[in-house]
């Protein structure tokens, strides 16, 4: 099955992968966040896409993800783990440590959710009531552990709106709802692939505490440096994972 990698903050570009050619897809949906990247990682062909562009230029709240999504299904994949970077809200997601998000709530608005709203002859509903897949989500949770991180499985994702950082209250209301952590971009990319079949999973890397979880503001320098100790541990996983694949 052919696979794909989204890359989000922290990840734009794939070490390790012998890059073959780029590819330009252009959608019925406008233009993606950039090139496909094709290439070979551990041995096996994979794609990937910098979800933010390959300089970290797009916002989460204009992210084309009906274009990223639509591109890779034009493409052929049929996989896709997407990495992201989070704020961690519950004791056990503290900064540097990953986690395998099994649930997700959508705080968003105004965002292009579906690729069923125009021109339908018929009305279309999917079901989304686990809205990762659970034979991908083994797989990585599987590799995680042949790489030796000690990673979460399991969690509420709550995906807000951006760019801004959440306030104290917005995240004390999100742990009262069930969210463990927070992110930008999880929605509507994870219902996109939903509705074109492609099996979808998500490795969070926690960035930092979310706001008012701790007394001290949160800083962009120790988010970076969050997120490098993340990252190293998301390529041992795509070292174990990409052969499963």
């Amino acid at each position: 099955m052919t696979a794909a990698i989204i890359g989000g903050t922290g990840l734009t570009s794939l070490p390790g992968l012998e890059i073959t050619h780029r590819e330009v897809v252009h959608t019925p949906y406008g233009e993606p966040s950039g090139p496909i990247t094709h290439g070979v990682l551990h041995g096996k062909e994979i794609m990937f896409l910098a979800r933010h562009g390959y300089g970290h230029t797009i916002p989460p709240h204009r992210v084309n993800y009906r274009a990223n999504i639509w591109a890779l299904k034009h493409l052929g994949v049929e996989r896709v783990l997407a990495v992201a970077a989070v704020g961690g809200i519950t004791e056990e997601m503290s900064p540097g440590r990953i986690a395998f998000p099994d649930q997700i709530i959508d705080y968003t608005w105004s965002r292009q959710h579906t690729f069923f709203d125009v021109d339908l002859t018929h009305v279309t509903h999917v079901d989304f009531s686990y809205p990762y897949d659970a034979q991908l989500r083994a797989k990585v949770v599987e590799a995680a552990k042949r790489a030796g991180v000690d990673a979460v499985n399991g969690g509420t994702y709550g995906a807000t709106q951006g760019p801004r950082l959440e306030t104290a209250a917005e995240i004390k209301r999100m742990r009262n709802d069930g969210c463990d952590i927070v992110g930008m971009t999880g929605m509507p990319e994870a219902v996109l692939a939903r509705e074109l079949n492609i099996a979808y999973a998500t490795c969070a890397v926690v960035a930092n505490w979310a706001a008012g979880v701790t007394a001290e503001e949160i800083s962009m320098e120790e988010i970076g440096l969050n997120l490098e100790v993340g990252m190293q541990r998301v390529r041992d996983i795509l070292g174990e994972l990409v052969p499963l694949l």
